[in-house]
């Protein structure tokens, strides 16, 4: 017996919705089917490639700090440059500047030597010329000059004294000779030679006059410029005393009454 199915008519609509779930069902099947379809094999060379871009990105970022240090490496050098040249600058200067030194001690030295070869003549006729006139002026301290100026003819020919020295020393005698004639002085010391010699007190009144007396008082007497000897004359006995003891400061500076030589027409 045959059993007929019943014939159920289905509206479009109805259709329409069976087929689209249909669909939906055969959707995740697909799926399952295409998950179920991934190999191994396939795993593996996703992960190789993974791994790949990790070490290219570590590649990447090792060479950018190479890069940014090598950079401030760099920019470090061209400071130091800068300061090298700059401080290589100023070693020029110094050199120039030395240079200009070293030129100008060089024409110092030329210019020295060329003053040498004038100054020590001139320096030899001033001792001359001060030995010249120690022995033609008037006695006063005999022994202090003549040692002085015999001092300065052994110190021209010491060559381990500097030139500026020697030139001291000579306008030192010359100022001492300088003073002498404007000071008012006494001192100890021995007039005669032999018998005649006896120890006198000298007072000097500048190089106006010269005048003497025993220490007993018994011999006065002064220095003649003319005859260049000594006279003795004991009209002067009181103001020789007079005068050693303003000399001495023993006494108030007073008008003195002293042999004076009489004027002379210059030559």
């Amino acid at each position: 017996m045959v059993t007929k199915l019943p014939i159920i008519k289905l509206g479009s609509k109805v259709v329409s919705k069976l087929r689209f779930a249909l669909l939906l069902s055969v959707i995740p099947a697909a799926q399952v089917f295409a998950q179920e379809a991934v190999s191994p094999a396939t795993v593996e060379a996703q992960a190789g490639a993974n791994a790949a871009a990790a070490a290219a990105q570590t590649t990447i970022n090792n060479q950018v700090d190479q890069t940014q240090e090598l950079s401030n490496q760099y920019a470090q050098a061209l400071a130091e440059l800068d300061s090298f040249n700059k401080y290589n600058e100023q070693l020029q200067e110094q050199v120039s500047g030395q240079q200009e030194e070293i030129a100008s001690i060089q024409t110092q030295l030329v210019e020295i030597e060329t003053t040498n070869r004038e100054v020590l003549p001139l320096m030899e006729r001033m001792v001359a010329t001060l030995a010249q006139f120690v022995a033609a002026d008037i006695p006063i301290f005999v022994e202090e000059r003549t040692k002085r100026v015999q001092d300065l003819q052994d110190l021209m020919g010491q060559a381990n004294v500097t030139i500026s020295e020697k030139y001291r020393r000579i306008l030192e005698a010359y100022l001492i000779e300088l003073q002498y004639g404007s000071t008012l002085s006494a001192y100890s010391g021995e007039l005669g030679a032999g018998a005649d010699a006896r120890t006198v007190q000298f007072v000097q009144l500048g190089r106006i006059s010269l005048m003497y007396q025993t220490l007993d008082g018994a011999e006065t007497g002064y220095w003649d410029a003319q005859a260049k000897s000594w006279v003795v004359d004991e009209a002067y006995a009181e103001s020789v005393a007079q005068a050693l003891s303003v000399a001495r400061a023993e006494g108030a500076p007073e008008l003195l009454n002293v042999p004076v030589p009489a004027p002379q027409e210059a030559r």
